[in-house]
């Protein structure tokens, strides 16, 4: 099981978006105060959909709380600053997959000291970064393909639908 940690997020939609996609995956969520916005927003409410019995969520005061209940975890830090792409590393179950706050990312001073953990989702040079919920969606799906989608349904079903001989 993976996790995504949100390091102080501000948009309530986009923490929604995110744990949805954790319910959809099976992935904790780990969420850093100061929150932008209220756990019982509407926003964020409305954005998690009735999925939210299915996410296991975990709040913490500090960045330093979380890694001390997880002394042994891989954390991998996702930034535009990073030389290394988030295809270039062997993810593993139970890593850790760290992304800042939408207006400033992760700290800069977290950043040095753990620049070798350091991700880079690419992108169009003249962007200057990918929205908060489509980053932790890309780097989660590339953790999960790399472990062959653990415990994940793989295949869909297509129902035979009768068309109307209407014309439109």
């Amino acid at each position: 099981m993976f996790n995504i940690v949100l390091v102080e997020p501000e948009i309530p939609q986009n923490a929604g978006n995110i744990a949805r996609t954790c319910a959809a995956t099976g992935t904790r969520l780990h969420m850093i105060r100061p929150l932008g916005f209220e756990v019982t927003d509407k926003y964020l409410k409305r954005a998690g959909l009735d999925y939210w019995y299915l996410v296991d969520v975990f709040y913490y005061d500090s960045f330093e709380q979380l890694r001390a209940q997880n002394p042994n975890a891989r954390f991998f830090y996702f930034t535009t600053k990073a030389r290394n792409k988030h295809s270039d590393v062997q993810f593993r179950d139970g890593d850790f997959l760290v992304f800042g706050k939408e207006t400033k990312g992760l700290p800069e001073e977290l950043l040095m000291e753990n620049e070798e953990f350091c991700l880079r989702i690419p992108m169009f040079e003249k962007a200057r970064s990918l929205n908060l919920s489509n980053s932790a969606a890309i780097a989660l799906y590339e953790a999960l393909r790399q472990n062959d989608y653990p415990d994940l349904l793989e295949e869909g079903e297509l129902h035979e639908h009768k068309w109307s001989d209407k014309k439109v």
